[in-house]
């Protein structure tokens, strides 16, 4: 308790005073983000554009080089976590509050503070300290939003060094098979679902203005339009990105193991797992053919096949 005390005097301590975004709001990089985001909405563009409200803190950020206003609070309290041993940290959510658009020219100035630190907590990474800071963003001196941005400062668990069993060694001793997370299914994406339990991959179709859309949406993120219908995709794609995750580990999951966005031959893209061949020999524009797996009694997903490669596993 004397320890946390020591921590929460920091509360309410200026993070940063006084900092400037290095360049003011422009057109250049709300078009990188748009195109990274594939948001092709209409007021993002041209000489009255107005910034996506997602890109709050990307105005505040202060690239390699870092920002001048940052305190000696912040660095402090980062010192403190770590002497006691809270020397890893994660990054785990960010809340943002937005009070007026962003436009082109707007000069980004904001204070942020350490609004909290939690007691002691445990996790699956180990245990540690949850640091709240809230930056409050202007915009040519008026107030233009608030981002939360909250992290994990933890000493990280100790793991077990057992070799890892195999085959049927590890069948005697495993315990219950863990579950795939499931997907969060609601009124707006129910009908994808539905067609994957058909084995059928559905892409919604704008009726006003035809445009595809993947994942699904409400409405229609080009024209506004609410109405819909759905086209089923043809199960032809390439790999546009992928990652290989090998960390951190989770029962339901043997990495590594290939996480692919993949776009699909109608022009919309979708991140599913990249099966057929060994993860590191997935590329970049290689071709993929839909499939789907039953992964679970009640869980059925979609996947996609790369062919088979020298050396790889059919």
């Amino acid at each position: 308790m004397e320890f946390y005390d020591r921590l929460r005097a920091y509360e309410g301590r200026s993070a940063a005073e006084s900092g400037h975004g290095k360049d003011v709001v422009n057109e250049p990089m709300i078009r990188h983000w748009c195109e990274a985001m594939g948001d092709t909405a209409p007021e993002y563009r041209g000489p009255d554009a107005v910034a996506p409200a997602t890109m709050l803190q990307a105005w505040t950020m202060g690239g390699l080089s870092g920002h001048s206003g940052r305190s000696a609070a912040h660095d402090e309290l980062f010192a403190l976590l770590d002497g006691a041993g809270y020397t890893s940290v994660v990054a785990t959510d960010c809340e943002q509050e937005y009070l007026r658009p962003l436009r082109l020219g707007d000069e980004i100035t904001f204070d942020a503070v350490i609004e909290s630190v939690s007691p002691l907590k445990t996790t699956k990474l180990g245990t540690g300290h949850f640091v709240t800071t809230r930056m409050d963003v202007r915009a040519n001196g008026e107030p233009a939003g608030t981002h939360r941005f909250r992290i994990l400062k933890y000493a990280p668990a100790q793991r077990s060094s057992s070799p890892r069993r195999t085959g049927t060694d590890a069948q005697e001793t495993a315990g219950p098979a863990a579950r795939r997370p499931r997907p969060v299914i609601n009124r707006d994406n129910a009908g994808f679902w539905d067609g994957v339990r058909k084995d059928e991959l559905l892409i919604q179709r704008c009726t006003q203005c035809a445009t595809l859309r993947l994942p699904w949406l409400p409405g229609c993120n080009v024209c506004g339009a609410a109405t819909w219908d759905t086209v089923r995709a043809s199960g032809g794609g390439t790999v546009f990105s992928y990652v290989v995750m090998h960390h951190p580990p989770f029962p339901a999951f043997d990495p590594p193991y290939a996480v692919g966005l993949i776009e699909l031959a109608e022009g919309v893209r979708l991140v599913s797992n990249v099966v057929g061949v060994l993860p590191d020999q997935v590329r970049i524009g290689a071709p993929v053919r839909l499939e789907f797996q039953q992964m679970e009694d009640d869980l059925r997903l979609p996947v996609f096949r790369m062919a088979d490669v020298a050396g790889g596993e059919g």
